[in-house]
């Protein structure tokens, strides 16, 4: 069995980039085009693209710092970067997987991934993946594999 890994999608995130970098552009546009320019530095302004900036770096972080690895017939979940956390399980024992999409996950086609195995009463949440219905239905195929065998 091949190995597999999921990741958050980069999606949103470049599209955050987008969206910031076009408010940046469209202050600076009307700050220096204004005949009568504010008394205020132009750095004011630019303090709000400044912290959406930081908060989608900080979300760039997490998405590098999170996966879902499957090796053989194990499957292991890590995240954080300065304190880990790891969840390694049997393949074979998975027995739910959901995945959920709002509507702009729809329209990019990402969603939130969810996993269940048999015994366990908490669940795994990978947020925002890429492709998330063929990602269920390959761990679905992977755990029946791997209990036929």
């Amino acid at each position: 069995m091949p190995p597999m890994q999921v990741r958050q999608s980069l999606k949103g995130v470049k599209i955050a980039y987008v969206l910031i970098t076009l408010l940046a552009a469209a202050i600076a546009a009307y700050w220096l085009g204004a005949s009568d320019p504010p008394e205020v530095p132009l750095w004011a302004p630019m303090l709000a693209p400044a912290a959406l900036l930081l908060l989608t770096a900080i979300r760039h972080l997490r998405r590098r710092t999170t996966s879902l690895d499957v090796q053989g017939d194990r499957l292991r979940y890590e995240s954080g970067l300065f304190s880990k956390t790891s969840r390694i399980m049997e393949v074979a024992k998975v027995q739910d997987v959901r995945f959920d999409q709002t509507l702009g996950q729809r329209m990019i086609n990402t969603g939130d991934l969810s996993l269940e195995t048999a015994g366990e009463s908490s669940r795994i949440v990978m947020p925002s993946i890429d492709r998330p219905k063929q990602v269920a239905e390959k761990l679905l195929e992977l755990s029946r594999q791997v209990r036929q065998t």
